[in-house]
């Protein structure tokens, strides 16, 4: 994926939600000129609840032809469509020889996607309803994300790290960079200070102020867990006062 652009005939308020996200009219914003250019190698989004992270990996994976419930370029399960227009807005722009396959990770959607793949599969199924939340995230890390079979594509992850305990977040950090060395194109929307710091990745932090390109250390997610892992007690006292 070089760039993704807007249909120039796309039907977007923007006094209404999605356009109303900072984070997002930026987008839409560079998206109608040139279009939002994606280098190669890991793109994280990150920032606040409510700062526009999944609304544009979600509109990102649709634009690419991902199934909106999560799901790989080959299928996935259909749940309710999405609230947000902005992958009916949006086309994706690739190189002329780019792989085409791809996998949408939407955390809080998998469950649908694990009955898809195993009513397809029969009884070669991975058995991901029998295990636990974080044991499936890294079993479809081992046998799809990051399985030497695919050798290149785009991995659009919303929030993975939420199943994940702190020893799965750096099996997920080192996978990131096996995938991106095979060729991989990875964009993940994060609130895991682990994950957003692979060395070489682009941090894309999101905010009021939309969207700025971020160094790891100056995060205010790297700072506010830094700042409580140094002395919890500040902030206990001030929210159980």
């Amino acid at each position: 994926m070089q760039r993704v652009k807007l249909f120039r005939d796309a039907p977007v308020d923007r006094a209404a939600w999605p356009a109303t996200v900072s984070a997002v009219a930026q987008f839409l914003e560079v998206a109608a000129g040139d279009g939002w250019e994606f280098g190669p190698g890991v793109t994280f989004l990150v920032g606040e609840n409510g700062s526009g992270k999944s609304t544009l990996i979600e509109g990102i994976a649709e634009a690419a032809g991902l199934p909106a419930a999560g799901g790989s370029t080959n299928g996935g399960s259909e749940t309710r469509r999405t609230e947000s227009p902005l992958g009916e807005w949006l086309r994706v722009e690739r190189s002329p020889r780019a792989p085409r396959w791809g996998f949408f990770l939407r955390a809080e959607t998998m469950h649908s996607y694990y009955s898809w793949r195993e009513d397809l599969d029969g009884g070669d199924a991975l058995r991901l309803h029998e295990m636990s939340h974080g044991e499936s995230f890294n079993s479809l890390l081992d046998e799809v994300l990051d399985h030497e079979r695919y050798v290149a594509g785009l991995a659009c992850l919303d929030e993975p790290e939420a199943a994940l305990s702190f020893s799965s977040t750096l099996r997920w950090l080192a996978s990131l960079d096996r995938m991106r060395s095979r060729g991989t194109q990875v964009i993940c929307a994060t609130h895991s200070p682990v994950l957003a710091a692979l060395p070489g990745a682009t941090i894309l932090e999101l905010g009021e102020w939309g969207i700025r390109e971020s160094a790891w250390e100056d995060l205010d997610l790297v700072r506010l867990h830094r700042g409580f892992l140094e002395a919890p007690g500040r902030y206990l006292r001030h929210l159980l006062e």
